[in-house]
C-alpha cells in the first residue's frame, strides 16, 4: 500500500485466499475472456488457450499443461531447494556476523581498557621521571650555590686580611715615626708577603652550564622507556684526546682509523655522544687529493674516524669539536705504499726448493759450488733458516722489501716457484 501504483489495490493474506471463491476456478485467457488457458507454449512460456494456438502461436510447440507440469514443477522444486540452502546459509552468515560484532565491540571495549591502564602508567612514569628530574637539577643547584657559597666566604676572608694589612701599613707609613716603621717593618712585610703568596682563582668555582636534552634516554621508570636528561657536562675541545695505532701512519688501499676521546672541562669523559665532530685529511703535496674519513658516534663520549687513502704520502689531520681543534689536532699522518706480497717461495734453499736446478736464484745471495746459481744447506751466503727466495727475508709474515723483477730475474723465480 506504500507504492503509489498499487495504493488502491485490495491486499489479502494468502491464507484467506484458500476459502475464497475465485479458489479452484479456471483461469481465463487475457486475450480470449471466453477461453481457459489449458495449453502451454514451450517456445514463450506461458499459459495459452485454444484460440491463442490457433492464432499467433499456431507454430510454436504447445501441449496441454497437465502434460507438462511435472517438468516445469521439479524445475521449479530444484530451484526451491537450492534458494532454501542459500537462506539457511545466509541465516548462518548473518549470525557469524552479529556474534562478530559482539566480539569486536566485546573486543574493542577491552583494548580500550588496556589503552587507558597504558596511559595511566605512562602518565605515572612520566611524572615520576619529571620529580626525579626535578630533584637533580635541585641538588646540582644547591652544590653549585654551595661551592660558590664557600669560595665567596674564601675571597671575603682573603679580601678582609688584605683590607686590613693595607690600611694597618698606610697608617703606619703615614703617621708612624721612623723608628716605628723600621721597629714593625718585618712584621707587616711577612704578613704582606703571605697574603700575597695566597693562591686563589679569578674565576666562578663552578659555572651556570645546566643544559637539559629532551631526546636523551633516561632509562626505565616504572617499567616504561622515558626520555630527557640534564647534561651538567660540557665537551671541551682542548681536553679532548685522540687514540689509535693507525693515528700517525697507514698504508695505501688500506681501511685505517683512530678514536677520539670527548672529555669535559673537568677532564672527565664525557660518556655520551651528539658532539658536532669535523674530520678533514688532506695530501700536503697534491692539495685536490683530500680523504672522506667517516665518523661514527659510538653514543659513549668516543668517535671512530675511519678513512682509506689512495695516494701515498703525507696527510695534514685536523679534527675539530664544535668548531675547535682538539689536543694535539692538527698533526701529520704518513701513508705508505700498499703492502708488497712476495713473489718468491719461503723455501729452506734453492736447491731443494728446485729439484737440484743449476740455474735457479735466491734473493739471499747464497752460492753453492759446482756452478749452482743458489743457495743450499750450509753453503756460503745461505741464512740458516726458511727465509724468501724473492727478497731474501727469514720472516714469513713480512713485506717484500724488493722492487717488482724485471723480466729475466722473474723468468727464474717462477721458474723456482713453479717447481
Amino acid at each position: 500500500r506504500r507504492q503509489k501504483k498499487t495504493a488502491s489495490h485490495a491486499v489479502t493474506e494468502l491464507e484467506n485466499t484458500k476459502d475464497c471463491s475465485q479458489a479452484g476456478k479456471p483461469l481465463l485467457c487475457p486475450s480470449h475472456p471466453m477461453e481457459e488457458l489449458r495449453l502451454f507454449c514451450e517456445q514463450c512460456d506461458q499459459p495459452v488457450c485454444r484460440d491463442c494456438v490457433l492464432g499467433k502461436h499456431r507454430q510454436h510447440p504447445c501441449d496441454f499443461t497437465g502434460n507438462v507440469i511435472h517438468r516445469h514443477g521439479d524445475a521449479l522444486r530444484e530451484l526451491l531447494k537450492s534458494s532454501q540452502q542459500h537462506m539457511d546459509t545466509l541465516e548462518d552468515v548473518l549470525s557469524q556476523v552479529d556474534e562478530m560484532g559482539s566480539a569486536v565491540r566485546s573486543r574493542a571495549e577491552a583494548v580500550a581498557a588496556e589503552i587507558c591502564q597504558f596511559a595511566r602508567g605512562y602518565v605515572k612514569a612520566i611524572e615520576e621521571h619529571r620529580d626525579r628530574l626535578l630533584k637533580q637539577l635541585e641538588d646540582l643547584k644547591v652544590q653549585k650555590e654551595n661551592l660558590l657559597h664557600l669560595q665567596r666566604a674564601q675571597l671575603k676572608q682573603l679580601l678582609l686580611d688584605m683590607r686590613t694589612g693595607v690600611e694597618f701599613t698606610e697608617h703606619l707609613l703615614m703617621s708612624g715615626s721612623d723608628v716605628e716603621i723600621l721597629v714593625t717593618k718585618g712584621v707587616v712585610s711577612n704578613r704582606l708577603t703571605k697574603l700575597n703568596s695566597i693562591a686563589y682563582s679569578t674565576h666562578p668555582s663552578v659555572d651556570d652550564r645546566i643544559q637539559f636534552s629532551p631526546h636523551e634516554r633516561a632509562g626505565q621508570c616504572c617499567g616504561y622507556e622515558v626520555f630527557g636528561a640534564i647534561l651538567n657536562k660540557v665537551v671541551d675541545p682542548a681536553r679532548c684526546t685522540l687514540h689509535g695505532e693507525d693515528l700517525h701512519s697507514a698504508r695505501q688501499n688500506q681501511l685505517s682509523g683512530f678514536t677520539l676521546l670527548c672529555k669535559d672541562t673537568t677532564g672527565e669523559r664525557m660518556g655520551r655522544g651528539g658532539e658536532a665532530v669535523r674530520v678533514t685529511i688532506t695530501h700536503k703535496d697534491k692539495r685536490d687529493c683530500a680523504l672522506k674519513p667517516t665518523v661514527c658516534d659510538n653514543g659513549d663520549g668516543t668517535y671512530c674516524i675511519s678513512y682509506s687513502p689512495e695516494e701515498p704520502g703525507l696527510y695534514a689531520v685536523c679534527v675539530c669539536v664544535k668548531g675547535q681543534h682538539v689536543q694535539g689536532s692538527p698533526f701529520t699522518l704518513m701513508v705508505k705504499h700498499k703492502f708488497r706480497e712476495h713473489q718468491g717461495v719461503f723455501h729452506c734453499c734453492t736447491f731443494c726448493s728446485s729439484g737440484g736446478q743449476k740455474a735457479a736464484r735466491c734473493a739471499c745471495g747464497g752460492t753453492m759450488p759446482g756452478g749452482y746459481q743458489g743457495c743450499g744447506h750450509g753453503h756460503k751466503g745461505h741464512p740458516g733458516c726458511h727465509h724468501w727466495s724473492c727478497c731474501g727475508q727469514v720472516k714469513e709474515s713480512s713485506e717484500c722489501l724488493c722492487a717488482p723483477p724485471s723480466d729475466t730475474s722473474q723468468r727464474s723465480l717462477l721458474r723456482t716457484v713453479a717447481l
